[in-house]
């Protein structure tokens, strides 16, 4: 039997549970993941360097958490920004099931967990918030990329959190060059995280 992988479209493993409590800007969110999505036990390190970020997600607007997994990105964002309607986006069925559960559990209306054909095609964002799935391989994700990106609105940025043992440097330097019409900055870093910020500088017409 093939290794099952958090990115797995419908997971096989038990669905045990775990609950899991996190801060953002002082305000505790209190969740519940299950065996088979990402980062079980606890909120993983990088999801912790890039929430620090919080005062640059955005007020209003569309906002998509790419690999959203159970939920942490989007649960911050909608909780935070409450203007906002964030749109949870994972291959993950049961992903999507515990994003929804904990948008629930906290009273929050403004997420929508969706897999990739239920995000209208139109739909421009005010911001992309993501720890990629950098395991899928650069193949797959550089294609996340080169789909998701171009539809940030005018202005806007995604910030991106990746471990520098896993290629943060390899792909800070390949978004640089494959979006030239983009600025690709490092807003944060930590030990062996790097947060990278692509901002789409075209004007408003």
């Amino acid at each position: 039997m093939p290794q099952e992988h958090y990115f797995s479209e419908r997971p096989d493993s038990e669905a045990k549970s775990h609950e899991i409590q996190f801060e953002v800007a002082g305000i505790q969110i209190n969740a519940r993941s299950e065996a088979g999505t990402f980062s079980v036990q606890k909120l993983d390190k990088g999801t912790q360097v890039l929430l620090r970020s919080h005062d640059y997600f955005p007020r209003t607007g569309n906002v998509l958490d790419i690999g959203c997994g159970w939920g942490p990105i989007s649960l911050s964002i909608a909780k935070l920004q409450p203007e906002t309607t964030v749109w949870a986006l994972d291959v993950n069925r049961r992903s999507l099931r515990l994003t929804g559960e904990n948008a629930a559990r906290a009273e929050l209306s403004n997420i929508h967990p969706v897999t990739a054909e239920e995000i209208p095609a139109d739909l421009k964002f005010s911001g992309i918030w993501s720890n990629p799935p950098i395991r899928v391989g650069k193949t797959v994700l550089h294609d996340l990329m080169k789909f998701w990106l171009p539809r940030l609105e005018a202005g806007a940025s995604a910030f991106l959190v990746v471990q520098k043992q896993l290629g943060a440097e390899s792909f800070e330097k390949w978004l640089g060059t494959e979006f030239p019409n983009m600025t690709v900055t490092r807003p944060d870093q930590d030990k062996g995280y790097r947060v990278i910020e692509v901002r789409n500088t075209a004007t408003f017409h």
